[in-house]
């Protein structure tokens, strides 16, 4: 019985030994040697250097050393990252016993029973942060302040010695800690180059980055889309093709009320999401636009768990894409005499989306079931709800690049007594004012201006009459002229 009882102690020392050994950054332990040989009286350094999590594994020493500019070469530094340090109470590392219970410890554990406040550490552009003359024993680091888009290091557990693994002999103050940050992007793109009036698809898409994490605790993307615009449908999709199946592994929600669209991973989903962390998550939104102006929206992008509970804008938050924006207005038009600027009503004009469709006069533009529009006595006539000509896909372009759109007059209906318009004109929309005329077009009175001869009108008995009178006179010219020469004989 006793033999038994000393083969248990000596595995249990063992046990504890080798869970000492193990006890370090990312296993949540501690390392152990010859704890006869600490010396109780020294303090220790924690030095913290935080990086970008790289896209595929570095296989680094994660020891406790530091490691050299050269090994870190290609890794990205994160600089105004906060840790939050505290020691670890009841934690004796000069004895067995604290090893022991060291070991037996996991983080969350461990913060029960960690002094409070503990010390805060932010990094610097380096990406480093040091705390010195640090009493022996078990420390809590735990991640409390990070940007918007990052997904934080585990809280982790580190001893202060531990044993310095180039001359397993000493022990090692001073330890270098490397935990990594996961750092998520997105953006937000518009597609409206094909939409003309209001109606037509605008698509909205967000890309969004996966974090380099596994496990994903969380991954959402929210669009709240502005009232302007009326939303149609969403997808998801993984850029790499991956599948994903709707209410499986994700799910799409739009709240009317706030013209929200929110897409959120199901724990199935951010399993694919975390086998895939080099591809992006794509949402596409469609809408139509309803109102004119320029519109400009965003999406928010949650990589994690814990930033689906903090402000937009706030650290440890959601990302924030870049603004997009689509522009819509009118063409106002002014319908005047050529020649006196007087304003003229009762004008009918039709729009075209091309040259060729206003000289064939198809495709006329339809807005809200209107496809022509009359001037009113003040001689304009507004056309609402037309994309603007020098915009297109969130940014300006210029005659002849791709989504530039001209807009063509068809004069279908000339007011009372003057002439249509031979042909097109050809118009641009580069405002949402409805008081800024855009265009102003001159009409000529009927035949120029030119007044015809009318038969039975008062111009033909003009002219019948001086006929006869000039007849009656040839004639009477011709008799006075035979009386004379008769009188002479």
């Amino acid at each position: 019985m006793k033999s038994s009882k000393v083969r248990r102690r000596i595995v249990a020392s063992l046990a504890a030994i080798a869970s000492a050994a193990m006890l370090a950054l990312g296993a949540g332990g501690a390392h152990a040697a010859n704890i006869a040989n600490i010396d109780p009286s020294k303090t220790a350094t924690l030095t913290i250097h935080k990086y970008q999590q790289p896209a595929t594994p570095t296989n680094l020493p994660n020891n406790g050393t530091a490691l050299t500019p050269a090994q870190l070469a290609g890794l990205t530094p994160m600089a105004g990252v906060t840790f939050t340090v505290q020691k670890v109470n009841n934690i004796d590392l000069t004895t067995n016993a604290g090893w022991t219970a060291a070991a037996a410890l996991t983080p969350a554990q461990a913060a029960a029973q960690a002094a409070t406040p503990g010390t805060a550490v932010t990094t610097d552009a380096a990406g480093t942060a040091a705390l010195g003359n640090l009493p022996l024993g078990l420390y809590l680091v735990t991640e409390t302040g990070y940007p918007a888009g990052v997904t934080p290091s585990a809280p982790f557990l580190v001893t202060l010695p531990m044993t310095d693994p180039l001359n397993e002999n000493n022990w090692m103050y001073n330890v270098n800690v490397y935990p990594k940050n996961a750092v998520t992007g997105a953006t937000k793109t518009v597609t409206d180059a094909p939409a003309i009036k209001l109606g037509d698809n605008v698509q909205w898409t967000i890309t969004g980055d996966i974090p380099n994490v596994n496990p994903i605790d969380g991954y959402r993307i929210v669009d709240q889309l502005d009232p302007k615009l009326t939303y149609t449908n969403s997808s998801v999709a993984l850029s790499n093709g991956a599948t994903l199946t709707l209410n499986t592994d994700y799910t799409i929600a739009f709240n009317a009320a706030t013209n929200t669209v929110t897409v959120d991973f199901t724990a199935s989903g951010r399993t694919i999401l975390a086998a895939n962390p080099t591809a992006k998550v794509v949402v596409t939104v469609n809408t139509t636009v309803n109102t004119v102006g320029q519109i400009s929206n965003t999406a928010l992008v949650y990589p994690n768990a814990a930033s689906f509970t903090i402000t937009p804008g706030q650290p440890g938050g959601p990302v924030v894409t870049p603004p997009v924006v689509t522009k819509w207005g009118d063409i106002v038009l002014h319908k005047q005499d050529s020649k006196t600027s007087a304003s003229l009503a009762g004008a009918t004009f039709s729009v075209y989306p091309t040259q060729a469709d206003a000289l064939a006069g198809t495709n006329a533009i339809t807005i809200a079931g209107v496809s022509s529009w009359t001037t009113d006595a003040s001689g304009n006539l507004v056309i609402s709800g037309l994309r603007y000509s020098n915009w297109a896909n969130g940014v300006a372009v210029s005659p002849g690049q791709p989504g530039y759109q001209s807009y063509w007059l068809v004069e279908t209906k000339a007011p009372a007594g003057y002439e249509l318009l031979a042909q097109p004109v050809q118009t641009t929309v580069t405002s949402s004012d409805p008081t800024v005329v855009t265009v102003t077009i001159n009409n000529v009175l009927h035949n120029a201006g030119f007044q015809l001869p009318l038969t039975g009108g008062v111009g033909t008995w003009a002219l019948t009459a001086g006929g006869i009178l000039v007849l009656a006179g040839a004639g009477l010219f011709m008799v006075t002229g035979r009386r004379k020469r008769n009188e002479a004989k």
